[in-house]
């Protein structure tokens, strides 16, 4: 068997492929980046169409709204 790197090259791949490791299986760190660029594409939307966000948060508010009473109805008949 040859050894074709030195020890600091292999030392520098071997940290290289830990990082690629640890940002692919950091699942805790992958959906807090995912959380950050959705706050800020709904800040970005927020800005750009006002009228839009107040009309999807009025939609979003009916749904829920509209679900608890559903809920609430469904074991007040039980």
């Amino acid at each position: 068997m040859t050894v074709d790197k030195t020890p600091e090259e292999a030392r520098a791949e071997l940290v290289a492929t830990l990082n690629a490791l640890e940002d692919k299986l950091n699942v805790p760190k992958r959906v807090g980046g995912a959380v950050d660029r959705g706050k800020a594409r709904l800040r970005t939307f927020k800005e750009e169409n006002p009228g839009g966000a107040a009309g999807a948060a009025v939609a979003v508010s009916a749904v829920v709204g509209l679900a608890a009473w559903g809920i609430v109805r469904a074991l007040a008949r039980r």
